[in-house]
Order: C-alpha cells, then structure tokens, then sequence
C-alpha cells in the first residue's frame, strides 16, 4: 500500500502551512491547492508537496484536483474564507455575494469532490473531511453579516454530510477557531502571553480528530485561547 494522500484547500502561511508540516511528518503525501501559489514553494519544498493554482469556487477546477489523484485521499481539508465589513444597510451586495461563495459554495465543492473519490474506497474507514470555521458559524456579530452567512452554511454543510457519511465510512468535522490566529506578523500583547491561538497547536488538534477510532467520531470542535471568556 502506497502512503496516505492529505488535500489541503486554501494554502497559505499560517494555519494551512501548520497543517501541511504536521501532516507531512505523519508520513502523508501533500497536494496543496490555492489561488495564489506564488509563496508557497518553500513549503512544498519542505514537506515534498505537490502545489495546484486553482480557484476553490470553480466546480471544474475542484473536480480536476481530486479526480487528478492516484488514488483517493485519506484526509481533504478547506481553509478559504472571506468576509467583507460594514453596515448592513451600505455592505456591497456583489462583494457579499463573493464572500460567500468562497466560504460556503467552495467548502461544498470540495466536500462533494473528497466525498465522490472516497466513498470509491472498500475500507471500512474511508477517509476524513474537515472545514476550518469560525465562531461566526454559532453567532453573528454586528457589521459582519457575511462572514455569519458563510460560516453558519458551512457549519450546515458539515453537519448534513456528517450525518450522511459518518456510517459509510467517512470522517466529517468542522473545526470552530474561536479566536485569533497567532499567523505570521502577528504580535501578542506582552501582558497576555498566549492569548492567540497557536497554528501547530491547532494542526494537533485537527490530527487528532484524523486519528479518532470510529466508534467515538466527533463531528464539531471549538478551539479558543485559554484567556478568552465566553
């Protein structure tokens, strides 16, 4: 049997590159997609990934990247998101528009196209589909209208392919990131060490949900800073 195959969707330099490093060192061959792939060599040179340009919200194009594989992939996961800020009343209605396909549309096209190659698997576990989301999907904060539309669709689509595919063999978990990522550039205040959330500690856990035994599959997590109340 050749090594496991990981797809990640939405590649940049924090999180996603957190996830590609920790997957790689696990022993998974990587195929990295996203819109701007420019920086990204680095990293595939790193972790000995295969780079695909493409747009997440092109049906196509996402059909092109996982009929593309030798083989099905063992995990599929989707970063992109968009949002764009302001008054309900004055918020540009095209550019709502874009936010969400980006965050929903595109998560959906990448479900469906994971789902298609794994469920041509005989295993009795067939793979693992994981959506990166945000607490906008469990409450919609003022002036940020379509960031509440994209993630709540997004928590909806896991939660229905959960339902649907968790006794066929498939792994589906949406990840809510309660709190700001600790990507580079960003600085923390010195009186609140910790108090962003640290991309590999994140990627750990998205490993564990991968490694879940199917007898005790969780479909939802949050994951927030320590400091943070709620």
């Amino acid at each position: 049997m050749g090594k496991p195959i990981a797809v990640i969707v939405g590649v940049g330099s924090g999180l996603s590159a957190s996830l590609a490093r920790r997957l790689s060192d696990e022993g998974y061959v990587l195929v990295l997609a996203a819109r701007d792939t420019d920086k990204l060599s680095a990293l595939a040179d790193e972790t000995g990934a295969s780079i695909v340009a493409m747009e997440a919200t092109d049906p196509s194009a996402m059909a092109a990247l996982f009929d593309g594989l030798e083989t099905a992939p063992d995990v599929a996961i989707y970063n992109p998101s968009a949002r764009v800020r302001g008054p309900i009343a004055e918020v540009d209605a095209d550019e709502v528009r874009r936010a969400l396909e980006v965050t929903a549309y595109g998560a959906f096209l990448m479900g469906q196209a994971a789902a298609r190659r794994m469920l041509e698997t005989k295993a009795d576990v067939r793979g693992t589909i994981l959506f990166t989301g945000a607490s906008a999907g469990v409450k919609g904060f003022a002036q940020s209208a379509s960031f509440a539309m994209g993630k709540f669709a997004q928590r909806g689509l896991a939660q229905s392919m959960a339902r649907e595919l968790h006794p066929k063999g498939i792994h589906v978990a949406w990840i809510n990131i309660d709190g700001m990522i600790r990507n580079p550039g960003r600085v923390e205040p010195a009186d609140r060490p910790d108090s962003m959330l640290d991309p590999d500690a994140i990627a750990g856990a998205y490993l564990n949900l991968i490694r879940q035994d199917r007898s005790a599959w969780t479909d939802e997590i949050t994951l927030r800073p320590w400091v943070e109340s709620f």
